[in-house]
């Protein structure tokens, strides 16, 4: 039976539309101990569990991972200090959402109108520290972290140019799929060059390996947030970049 200020795993998962499995799964990982287990083995929340659930589901929408979740709960002990924090997250977050909006109703009102596009309205409030966890999980964090300095040193015009470079890359990526070339024919090699040179410059000029540039291909197809960037350009034009890149990777590299 609950007690006065609790609330049961199944009373829990319907209050923040997850499910008593995802809640369980929070606690086996250690990140929210039920606060107490009842006789009957149901797991019971308290205010306390309450605030911290907040906390990791703000976090989680902030597009980290569990572990991440892990390190930062750990690091902020005061929850008061925490949710101040995620505050501010959630308000740069409208803040950017705001701008990506903007920029989406512009690119569209231009498009109808027949009007030429501007990259640095089309990608403003885009953020490219949504995919820190893929980096992360694949070259480590010291790639992710350098690479983010390089990006925020960067002037405005300097973003905007090298925006440009993959949508010119893309494009051309997908001409070259049109046309019937073949990945590893001499044409499209020379797109994939100049593809290197752009994951170079985003490296801060380190020359990614064999290994990388091609598991960087595999990526581009098997996530649809990446292929999508490719495949606007024609179907399967994703999958012609990648196999670009592999032949480039064992050629080349």
């Amino acid at each position: 039976m609950n007690r006065a200020g609790e609330w049961s795993i199944q009373q829990l998962a319907r209050i923040t539309g997850t499910t008593s499995r995802t809640l369980r799964h929070y606690g086996s990982v250690g990140l929210l101990e039920p606060s107490r287990i009842g006789a009957n083995g149901y797991r019971y929340y308290d205010q306390a569990a309450l605030v911290q659930l907040q906390r990791i589901l703000l976090l989680r929408d902030l597009g980290l991972g569990l572990a991440a979740i892990a390190d930062v709960l750990t690091g902020e002990t005061d929850a008061a200090t925490a949710l101040g924090t995620h505050l501010e997250f959630l308000e740069q977050e409208q803040s950017r959402l705001g701008r990506r909006i903007a920029s989406v109703r512009t690119t569209l009102e231009k498009t109808r109108r027949g009007e030429p596009l501007m990259a640095e309205e089309m990608f403003d409030g885009f953020d490219h520290t949504r995919y820190k966890d893929e980096v992360v999980e694949r070259w480590g964090r010291q790639a992710y972290e350098s690479s983010d300095r390089w990006w925020r040193w960067l002037s405005d015009d300097d973003k905007s140019g090298f925006r440009q470079r993959q949508l010119d890359i893309a494009a051309d990526y997908g001409r070259a799929h049109a046309a019937g070339l073949a990945p590893d024919g001499p044409e499209v090699q020379e797109i994939t060059g100049r593809h290197y040179e752009w994951v170079a410059a985003g490296w801060q000029g380190r020359r990614p390996g064999a290994d990388a540039f091609a598991g960087l291909g595999e990526m581009y197809v098997a996530d649809p947030r990446f292929a999508e960037n490719y495949d606007r350009h024609g179907a399967g034009t994703a999958a012609f970049v990648r196999d670009a890149m592999l032949a480039f990777a064992a050629d080349r590299l």
